[in-house]
């Protein structure tokens, strides 16, 4: 493909995640960057990051998204990826595991909180510890709606304040942190039908976007969802600016 007849870079994008047929959102992936490039002129470079290599630097990238997947190979793999994202302004989308996953790095390296961990990864982990817990109630296979704070970047890019939402998760964030991860800076723009948080972003990063839910399973799979093509165009906006 003669990339530069394209009046927009291509953009390189880190997919960070244990590949696998087995998991539904990895086989949409190839669907949605096609997409992505014919409808809305997105041209993404896509490499697959396993966990266990997703400590090596990845600061090249325009874009990382954790993807589902959990538990993955390497926790510390996945939290250094964040890391970098976050810490390297790179923009940022973390689906499922990655939200899970956003909200730990974040507690461990901004929140000082050292000890904290994920149920999934470490059962025997103390309440006080766990940013991550397990669900009353499975959401594996569920659909619901999220409510999604006005304003908010996810707002912005959804083009409204209630949204359909697809799940396939056995774990959610621990009630007995949001206010400290809250307080260092991370904001919930996005709530279920009971008030569980379902979307996390930073106000002040070019694009940091989390949700527990999975965009990438929306629709029939030959349009991307709003947040991905929100991430796609952050990353060819990042790719521009170099």
């Amino acid at each position: 493909m003669n990339h530069t007849a394209h009046s927009a870079p291509v953009a390189r994008i880190a997919l960070v995640g244990d590949r696998s047929e087995a998991v539904r959102s990895h086989a949409r992936i190839p669907a949605l960057l096609d997409a992505l490039r014919v409808r809305d002129g997105l041209d993404l470079d896509a490499y697959w990051i396993p966990s266990v290599d997703a400590d090596e630097d990845l600061t090249g990238f325009d874009a990382i998204w954790v993807l589902p997947g959990s538990p993955y190979r390497s926790e510390a793999g996945v939290l250094a990826a964040i890391r970098t994202a976050r810490e390297s302004g790179i923009p940022f989308l973390g689906t499922c595991g990655g939200f899970q996953h956003a909200l730990l790095e974040f507690a461990r390296n901004v929140c000082g909180l050292t000890r904290a961990g994920h149920a999934e990864n470490t059962p025997d982990l103390a309440d006080e510890d766990a940013v991550v817990v397990p669900l009353a109630c499975s959401l594996v296979g569920h659909e619901g709606t999220v409510d999604v704070t006005p304003g908010s970047r996810a707002a912005r890019l959804l083009g409204t304040e209630r949204t359909p939402a697809r799940y396939h998760c056995n774990y959610t964030p621990n009630p007995r942190h949001l206010d400290l991860l809250r307080a260092h800076g991370l904001a919930f723009t996005g709530t279920d039908d009971a008030g569980d948080v379902r979307i996390a972003e930073l106000p002040d990063h070019p694009f940091f976007l989390a949700t527990l839910f999975q965009p990438e399973l929306d629709g029939d799979g030959t349009r991307a969802h709003p947040l991905i093509t929100g991430l796609a165009t952050a990353a060819v906006d990042h790719a521009r600016a170099r």
